[in-house]
């Protein structure tokens, strides 16, 4: 199961980190992805954290967002910063690749200019 959480209402400029908590489901050996899908459109890759820490960014997340994991609280991080209208959506973990059946609810992020 997984758990995102943080998202919330913020002006543009602004910064939100968000959370994914894992339970039930291998974590240390696997990698993990942030993804995003807002209003009408597919939902997108945001970045990707491997194993050994290797990180990816899609390109309307580099220098603005960073990925980070702890393996002993199961729990994988997406700070962002510099926050844009066009960031909002509803933003979800899931393994990398992604796996359908774990997508959760997700965390809605909602940026205001």
């Amino acid at each position: 199961q997984l758990q995102a959480s943080g998202g919330g209402l913020v002006q543009a400029g602004g910064s939100l980190r968000l959370s994914c908590a894992a339970s039930g489901t291998i974590f240390r050996f696997v990698a993990w992805g942030w993804y995003r899908q807002a209003p009408g459109k597919q939902r997108e890759l945001v970045a990707t954290i491997t194993s050994n820490a290797d990180i990816h960014y899609a390109g309307s997340a580099k220098g603005r967002f960073t990925i980070s994991r702890d393996n002993v609280k199961r729990t994988v991080y997406l700070q962002m910063n510099s926050l844009k209208p066009e960031d909002t959506a509803v933003y979800y973990c899931n393994k990398n690749p992604p796996i359908d059946a774990s997508w959760g609810q997700g965390t809605q992020v909602t940026v205001s200019s």
